[in-house]
């Protein structure tokens, strides 16, 4: 049996999704008062817990023999933020000190490709750090610092490998991610956008890849599982094409969006609303995203579906799954 933490999440139910199509039994940590929509009605075990709760997470590994640890905390809020850094770093230590006390067979970890060191020219992969100190967000750091925990849990003997997912899109996307929203939007209403680009890849290939980890990779190794760099408005000129529609679709100026997000992180705290377009959002789209999945693809056999396709299927299922 699999023990998958965050399974409600995009990628974890699609994980849970992948590993029932392969007979794999999954046990799946969910909080007591967590939204449990995207895995209902799946053949799935589910135990009542917390990864800040020693005692739930070793309770939850009886009878398991590995862990695909996906739980934690997305912000790209400005400013610290302490519980982020509980849930992502200190919340993968008690995983890794119960996998470790448990004697687990093998443990996955989904960090992020903002964990690794940002680079301003040249191709990102695994030969990059991983930067506790990113300025550019609390999120980034926490994820950096808790793969670093893994590895060092590598280092002392567990059968741990680390996984960094670029910017996920595709089907299943229950709780509406920030790109998932921004493809939900454009096909059902007029847009404004800040033109960018980033490195997208379909969630199915991801956890396609996190399985294909647990079989193949390699103690103390991380993998990249990147797709393919678009633009903002290639996106959106992609749904747009998928729907039909021809809704009316403006870019903002890049200065004055810039200036704009000076002013968001305020609202949203306010209005107590969904954070899409802050500093952070703006820097990612104009950040380096040379990005590369080589090793992943040479030693797990990984390769992701063609962006077209991603975004064909997340309209249709945004469509057929969630109100207009």
């Amino acid at each position: 049996m699999w023990l998958v933490t965050g399974a409600t999440g995009h990628i974890g139910n699609v994980l849970v999704r992948k590993l029932l199509e392969r007979g794999e039994k999954v046990r799946a940590l969910i909080l007591p008062d967590e939204c449990r929509d995207s895995i209902q009605g799946l053949d799935v075990e589910t135990v009542r817990g917390n990864v800040l709760d020693l005692e739930s997470v070793f309770a939850s590994l009886q009878g398991v023999k590995g862990i695909f640890h996906l739980a934690g905390m997305i912000s790209i809020m400005p400013g610290l933020n302490p519980f982020i850094h509980k849930v992502n770093v200190d919340g993968t230590k008690n995983i890794l000190r119960a996998a470790m006390e448990k004697g687990i067979r093998k443990l996955i970890y989904t960090s992020s490709i903002h964990a690794i060191q940002r680079v301003e020219g040249g191709v990102i992969d695994e030969s990059l750090p991983y930067d506790a100190n990113n300025p550019y967000g609390a999120y980034d750091r926490s994820k950096a610092e808790a793969t670093l925990e893994v590895l060092n849990a590598a280092h002392a003997g567990l059968e741990a490998v680390v996984a960094c997912p670029t910017g996920v899109i595709g089907p299943y996307d229950f709780r509406g991610s920030m790109m998932g929203t921004v493809i939900h939007g454009a096909a059902a209403k007029p847009t404004l956008y800040v033109d960018g680009a980033y490195d997208f890849v379909d969630v199915r290939d991801v956890a396609g890849g996190l399985i294909s980890a647990a079989e193949n990779g390699k103690r103390g190794e991380s993998y990249i599982l990147s797709g393919s760099r678009i633009s903002v408005r290639y996106l959106l000129e992609t749904v747009r094409e998928i729907t039909g529609r021809n809704f009316f679709q403006m870019k903002i100026p890049f200065d004055l969006a810039k200036f704009a997000a000076l002013f968001t992180p305020a609202y949203y705290r306010l209005a107590h609303a969904t954070p899409r377009f802050t500093p952070y959002s703006l820097e990612v789209l104009r950040s380096n995203s040379n990005i590369s999945h080589a090793k992943a693809t040479r030693e797990l056999g990984y390769r992701p579906r063609s962006t077209h396709e991603s975004i064909a299927d997340t309209v249709k299922w945004f469509f057929e799954n969630r109100k207009k």
